[in-house]
């Protein structure tokens, strides 16, 4: 007899680990959308970051579908973003920087927002996340890091006084 893994479909498989997690988590829809909404609106404001978005994004109702759908992805498993964050994060203009005070305004809206369970279950993806970002755009930009290494990126040389 095999395993009930193996006789499950993809697709009531991946229903059943949506079940558990909501389960475990309390995490659903509607939390997602509180959780992406709020954050978001303390990125806008926020004086390092709010920059780089409002550089980059006129129409904010497309963006945060997007981040729901990808929230959705992430925290639950749910299949529900197609798409490649990667290439889109490869030529901002952030590093460390950018990436610690992402984490910090997220974690502190996760904290607000959401259940403890919950709050834990998406402050370890964002971390995740913000490494994996992180690592791609030092690469992108010919910068190989260690274990541990940051990337931050070079500052334009001060001009000397004439």
């Amino acid at each position: 007899m095999q395993p009930a893994s193996e006789t499950e479909s993809p697709a009531s498989r991946r229903e059943a680990i949506v079940e558990q997690i909501r389960a475990e988590t309390g995490i659903d829809e509607p939390m997602i959308a509180r959780l992406v909404d709020a954050f978001y609106d303390r990125v806008r404001a926020d004086p390092l970051l709010g920059p780089v978005f409002a550089d980059r994004i006129k129409d904010w109702g497309p963006h945060l579908e997007q981040m729901r759908l990808f929230w959705s992805s992430v925290a639950l498993m749910s299949g529900a973003y197609h798409g490649r964050p990667m290439p889109k994060h490869l030529p901002l203009p952030v590093d460390a920087r950018h990436f610690d005070r992402w984490l910090e305004l997220f974690e502190a809206t996760a904290a607000e927002i959401c259940p403890s369970a919950a709050a834990a279950h998406f402050i370890e993806r964002a971390r995740r996340i913000a490494e994996s970002l992180e690592l791609g755009i030092a690469g992108a930009n010919g910068v190989l890091l260690r274990k541990g290494e940051r990337y931050l990126r070079p500052t334009e040389p001060a001009t000397p006084p004439i």
